[in-house]
């Protein structure tokens, strides 16, 4: 390998003329692939370690390297790196100044290595990374959630299907329902650590290589499980990326439902929530406003992050095997994906902070709908006997009264409920208690205060 003099790529030597102008733009990566510096410095001091182990390069150019390595490694760091777009990549970009450091013996280090296998390694080594950062960020998320739903064990709200009032619960526990949601995004991110725990380092650009390379050793040295099977799978595979992007879209969509959620309770028709003014905007010409933005951004966002999946899947559908140059997209996308979701995190993680449920509100909202209409039917199997849906047509009775003479349930009488049923006595009238109707729901995980209380008890011991 000559040293690269003239800051040319490294197949000048084999193509002779210059790349158009409009090539060199849209062919390089290194403004996005930059990003990967650390990662690919890590991958190539394993490498050189590796290949002096197996005496394939002596100590003193593994010194040399590793050591110019380091110091280019303190250069990107401390903002004295020089890029150079001519280079196309960060993989170029530093083994280019690895050449003007230490000279000649900088050639040594793509040794049995190929960009096809580095730029993966490079990649899985940064995605591990990322997913152990949006787990750290969920985790915070899941704690402001349990903070939020121990304070409001008994503020009790109406639950909504088709977004009527349907039937009493606990915010506590419509707030841990997000918190279920949120623990399955962990699970899924969880998963992709193990789906990334194959190290592609050392099957070059798609063959393997005839050098008698250790892989064992730097699959522990760079904390992957094992090596991959299959060199041409591995420089081809992105299911690893598409598995992050999957993972990324659907916590979006439970960053872009309760985002919605909160919306709606914030708006002047329910009144449920009140925002803080950290977390609100202005309107430049109605003086009055206070509008809920950053919920709107984390809705927003959610399409942004389902076009990046959708993306890397159309770029997949009919790539043969093995590397091309469509796969250099896959980086941008996980890239802007991950800083996404990584930003909805931290704003929705705000949000479960500065907000406050309208508890009177909750109550007055919930008292209206006949939301303990199921009590009253399950009340009536119970007590009388009857099958279900005959307690259920008597039950749908006696609420047509009470709408027709616009009164609530609580507020019949026993008269008038005897007109219709007259097998009922005073007894049914405890049904139509809301904190009643919440705690008798003690099925595993039902609504009632005893069971929030152990579910929130068992995720803090988490």
């Amino acid at each position: 390998m000559r040293k690269n003099k003239n800051n040319l790529p490294i197949w000048n030597t084999r193509i002779k003329k210059n790349s158009t102008n409009l090539f060199k733009k849209i062919g390089g990566s290194l403004s996005i692939d930059k990003r990967l510096y650390k990662e690919d410095i890590e991958a190539s001091t394993v490498h050189v370690e590796m290949l002096f182990k197996q005496k394939i390069i002596n100590f003193k150019i593994k010194s040399k390297i590793i050591w110019g390595l380091n110091r280019i490694k303190n250069e990107i760091v401390k903002k004295k790196f020089i890029f150079n777009d001519k280079l196309e990549d960060i993989h170029m970009n530093i083994e280019s100044r690895l050449f003007e450091l230490i000279g000649e013996d900088a050639g040594h280090i793509h040794t049995a290595r190929s960009r096809n296998d580095q730029v993966v390694t490079d990649f899985k080594i940064w995605l591990r990374k990322a997913n152990k950062e949006i787990i750290k960020n969920i985790d915070s998320i899941n704690k402001n959630i349990l903070k939020k739903a121990e304070k409001n064990i008994q503020t009790i709200m109406p639950g909504f299907t088709h977004l009527k009032n349907a039937q009493p619960v606990s915010f506590s526990h419509y707030l841990m329902a997000y918190l279920e949601m949120f623990n399955r995004d962990k699970k899924r991110f969880e998963n992709n650590l193990d789906s990334i725990n194959e190290n592609p380092l050392g099957v070059a650009a798609l063959t393997g290589t005839s050098f008698k390379i250790d892989r064992f050793y730097t699959t522990k040295r760079l904390g992957f499980k094992k090596p991959t099977r299959n060199s041409i799978d591995t420089v081809s595979d992105r299911d690893f990326v598409i598995d992050f992007l999957y993972s990324c879209s659907v916590c979006a969509v439970h960053i872009s439902r309760i985002a919605e959620e909160f919306i709606i309770w914030n708006s002047d028709a329910f009144k449920l929530i009140t925002l803080n003014d950290k977390i609100v905007t202005g309107s430049s010409i109605m003086p009055q406003k206070k509008n809920p933005d950053p919920l709107e951004y984390l809705r927003g966002k959610t399409g942004f992050v389902f076009g990046n999946l959708f993306s890397m899947l159309t770029t997949l559908k009919g790539l043969p095997l093995s590397y091309f140059k469509d796969l250099q997209d896959d980086k941008e996308i996980v890239f802007t994906s991950f800083d996404q979701l990584k930003n909805s995190l931290i704003i929705l993680n705000d949000v479960f902070k500065n907000f406050s449920p309208n508890k009177k509100r909750m109550i007055e909202l919930a008292e209206s709908g006949y939301i303990t209409a199921t009590d009253l039917a399950d009340y009536m199997v119970r007590e009388l006997n009857y099958p279900f849906r005959k307690a259920y047509l008597q039950t749908a009775k006696i609420i047509n009264y009470a709408e027709k003479n616009k009164k609530k349930l609580s507020e019949l009488s026993m008269k008038e409920i005897n007109k219709i049923e007259q097998e009922l006595t005073s007894d049914v009238l405890k049904v139509f208690d809301l904190k009643r109707s919440v705690n008798s729901k003690v099925s595993y995980g039902g609504t009632s205060f005893e069971n929030i209380k152990k579910m929130i008890l068992s995720y803090k011991r988490k």
